[in-house]
């Protein structure tokens, strides 16, 4: 555990919050790639996917490494836009605002996912549940303005096809 906590105090720096959103995401793509769709490194320490959306403005495959808290109770998965608490909101999420059905790479599988942004009571009950499983969020949100979104990714699309509930 002291690794676990060591790892969440260097992830909780302004340091980290620059070199991290250009470093990690070529990692995670460069070995999920190498170990096809198999493997990602974030996940060693956090659960994580490889989110495939479609771009808000420019309607292309847009194909994002993040973690994730897997989301037992509903059969879905939840994503954090913290952007390492960095001032703006990442660009994933403005394309999951715009078109919500996207797909994800998780443990070597492609799965259809219809995402929700959550508000209100919904999102600070999953919010208490997300410090819990990694407290950085808190730092995070405490260096930024804005309210950092919180999407709820349930497997299927639209038409109610494909996907299933993470294992």
């Amino acid at each position: 555990m002291i690794g676990l906590r060591l790892v969440q105090k260097v992830s909780s720096t302004r340091a980290f919050a620059k070199v991290a959103p250009h470093l990690v995401p070529a990692l995670d793509r460069a070995v999920h790639r190498l170990s096809r769709g198999k493997v990602l490194l974030s996940a060693q320490l956090l659960p994580g996917v490889i989110l495939t959306s479609t771009g808000a403005r420019s309607g292309q495959p847009r194909r994002t490494p993040l973690a994730c808290m897997p989301d037992e109770g509903h059969g879905g998965w939840i994503l954090v836009g913290s952007n390492f608490g960095r001032t703006g909101h990442p660009a994933w999420t403005a394309n999951l605002l715009a078109r919500p059905d996207a797909e994800i790479s998780w443990r070597g599988s492609d799965i259809r996912v219809t995402a929700r942004l959550l508000e209100g009571e919904e999102r600070a009950a999953v919010w208490k549940e997300l410090l819990a499983f990694w407290p950085p969020y808190a730092t995070y949100q405490a260096r930024v303005e804005r309210e950092i979104r919180v999407f709820r990714l349930t497997p299927g699309d639209r038409n109610g096809t494909g996907g299933g509930p993470p294992q």
